[in-house]
């Protein structure tokens, strides 16, 4: 069992600050059985039950110290009404941060930034991309969701926030991304880590390559999940963004996961089964209407990170935060990023896909002509206090040679409004068009002659 200094020094969610504003007695008390009921629920006997005596009578004091002298615990985080942050006003941003940005999910736009390309430690965001990783693990069928993933002693080691798996212990895909999404579990990452590629070094390679492919010119991973102290895991405030977009594009059913508020696992270990309670650290899920995720982080170096989405009439948007001095402004400052760009801009669908754009002469081909069609509705971001409505440009080719094959690029389809870009997509051949043989040939001239 482990002892009271070794809960408090590995769990965040038990240390204490003195930056605080003062909480009630009460939420104190509930803090304390929250932590007794789901994290010992468990028979006790003997020496383990004065163990668990002495634990509970150690976190009593702290709950009468804390009520005493005003200090409030990490975790317990006051219910800040979104209207205390949000001015809903379109203004100037003031974020008590040193690093942040907002960005467009569907288009990569940015409508915020503030030292956006600052190095900084990003602390256990850097599961986005160890998240990002694992579900392209799924798409290419590598791993399954109902796989069984076994502790390894090292996973289980991780200190910091976790979800306490033991050595041996198996848990599915499904169940260690839930702990790695709510509860920001550093055993679970590592765990999945290893599954994946077999070590956690070798994940981390392909990590750090993911990030490449993304453009995140100004980040390098040291683990993943950021409880490193290596002084080069680092990233930035427009990295992360750039690798939440593509999580949340590519695979949107990571939502269903980080709308979690609270589940159980439980725990099948040599000592029996018993549960455990994951608590979602990203209160933007119950403090901001339609946020939708995703990910917080916090280290002494890193101090508290967020990166947090959230979606409203078709507009989604991404909003981080690094570097801020407490919890309470790394969300106060997520959501003054997203109510500004949600006062402030809309999006509005494209042309449809398959919408037919012209058709383009096809020389020496089984068909006269071919269809051009736009190829995916696209989301137009347009700024509120323009105004205006949007139009296309599209210059298609004269003629194209045969054969050519279905879903071959034609041309860009450009969105403009009052002259200026505001989206962009592919037009595409509607179908395949074959060369024409001899006979074809024959019979167009003898057309032609006659």
């Amino acid at each position: 069992m482990r002892t009271a200094a070794e809960t408090v020094r590995d769990n965040p969610a038990l240390q204490f600050s003195s930056s605080f504003a003062p909480v009630r007695l009460y939420r104190c008390f509930f803090f304390h059985i929250y932590v007794k009921e789901i994290n010992c629920r468990r028979s006790v006997k003997g020496e383990d039950m004065k163990k668990r005596r002495w634990i509970c009578m150690f976190l009593l004091l702290q709950v009468l110290w804390c009520s005493m002298t005003g200090m409030a615990v990490y975790g317990m985080e006051p219910d800040i009404p979104v209207s205390a942050v949000v001015s809903g006003q379109a203004q100037a941003v003031s974020i008590q941060a040193p690093s942040a940005v907002l960005m467009e999910a569907s288009t990569g736009k940015l409508l915020f930034e503030k030292d956006a390309d600052e190095k900084r430690s990003p602390a256990s965001v850097t599961k986005v991309m160890t998240l990002l990783l694992i579900f392209d693990a799924l798409k290419a069928g590598k791993i399954q969701m109902t796989d069984q993933v076994t502790t390894s002693a090292y996973a289980k080691s991780m200190g910091g926030s976790q979800v306490f798996l033991e050595e041996g212990e198996v848990q599915t895909v499904e169940t260690l991304i839930k702990c790695i999404v709510i509860a920001s579990g550093n055993d679970a990452s590592v765990a999945m880590a290893e599954y994946i590629s077999g070590t956690e070094e070798a994940f981390v390679e392909e990590m750090n390559k993911r990030a490449e492919g993304l453009g995140m010119t100004n980040t390098h991973f040291s683990d993943c999940c950021g409880l490193t102290e290596d002084p080069d895991h680092l990233t930035t405030a427009r990295d992360i963004a750039l690798m939440t977009r593509e999580l949340i594009n590519c695979y949107p059913e990571i939502h269903n996961y980080s709308t979690i508020w609270m589940e159980n696992i439980v725990h099948t270990t040599a000592r029996g089964d018993f549960e455990f309670g994951l608590s979602n650290t990203n209160k933007l899920i119950k403090w901001y209407e339609g946020a939708t995720g995703l990910k917080t982080g916090s280290t002494g170096k890193a101090l508290y990170c967020l990166s947090g989405t959230a979606e409203r009439n078709g507009l989604h948007l991404i909003g981080v935060v690094m570097a801020a001095p407490d919890f309470k402004l790394r969300f106060q400052g997520t959501m003054k990023l997203l109510d500004y760009g949600f006062a402030n801009y809309s999006a509005e669908k494209g042309l449809p896909a398959g919408k037919e754009m012209g058709r383009i002469p096809v020389t020496k081909g089984m068909k006269a002509s071919v269809s051009a069609v736009v190829q995916e509705e696209i989301s137009i971001l347009l700024k509120k206090d323009i105004g205006g409505e949007w139009e296309t440009k599209a210059e298609l080719l004269p003629a194209m040679d045969a054969p050519v094959a279905a879903g071959e690029k034609v041309v860009e389809l450009i969105y403009l409004l009052h002259g200026k870009e505001v989206g962009r997509t592919d037009l595409i051949t509607a179908e395949a068009v074959e060369k024409a043989n001899i006979n074809t040939m024959l019979q167009r001239m003898l057309r032609q002659w006659f």
